[in-house]
């Protein structure tokens, strides 16, 4: 028979939930959470949603702009070699040092066919290009899948918040009997407890 989430949560990490988390370049928001859910011992997969990985560049209006085929330490060079000493100031280094220890290159979410049982967004925008990619997909298996917005700032210490935030989410979920019962309930009381609210909806694979 289906094993229950009780007996699940006392055994963790031998089911953790699976979970995703989408920004748009799979650069800071993202990887912070990816990096905070994995050493909580959850199965997780960070993405972006855009079409390439935008970085900030020398001015508001000029991006630096990667194919997400590119990795973190070909990015990382390549700023060195344009000026180590705005991208280190601005924090962008640091950040491309630490998504190198997490996985080699950012990854986009409309290319993965893997199945999760939650995903989380990191803003509204990135939350409909979610939806939308999941809606237009041929339903397979109607496996549920869960996504959740998390409203952050796309700056270092907001995609810790908020990174908290979702590892909290997670934590409680893994601990509940059902899934799909406990989900309205843990998010009510998160919006109580952060003052935040989130957007919810049920996709299927």
């Amino acid at each position: 028979g289906k094993i229950s989430r009780s007996q699940v949560a006392a055994t963790m990490p031998s089911y953790p939930l699976s979970v995703a988390v989408v920004c748009m370049s799979n650069m800071n928001r993202s990887m912070e959470a990816h990096r905070i859910l994995r050493r909580k011992g959850f199965r997780v997969r960070s993405f972006g949603a855009g079409s390439r990985v935008r970085l900030p560049g020398r001015a508001r209006n000029l991006p630096v702009v990667y194919n997400f085929s590119t990795t973190y330490e070909e990015m990382r060079k390549d700023l060195v070699r344009k000026d180590r000493q705005r991208y280190n100031s601005n924090g962008i280094l640091h950040i491309l040092g630490r998504n190198e220890r997490i996985k080699p290159r950012p990854e986009r979410f409309q290319e993965c066919r893997d199945h999760f049982d939650v995903i989380f967004t990191c803003a509204e925008s990135v939350y409909n290009k979610v939806v939308e990619e999941l809606w237009v997909r041929e339903q397979e298996t109607f496996q549920p899948v869960h996504v959740i917005n998390v409203d952050m700032a796309d700056n270092l210490e907001d995609a810790t918040l908020g990174s908290f935030i979702i590892c909290e989410l997670c934590e409680r979920l893994q601990q509940a009997d059902n899934l799909e019962d406990s989900l309205v309930q843990v998010l009510l009381a998160a919006e109580r407890k952060t003052g935040k609210s989130f957007l919810h909806t049920v996709c299927f694979y």
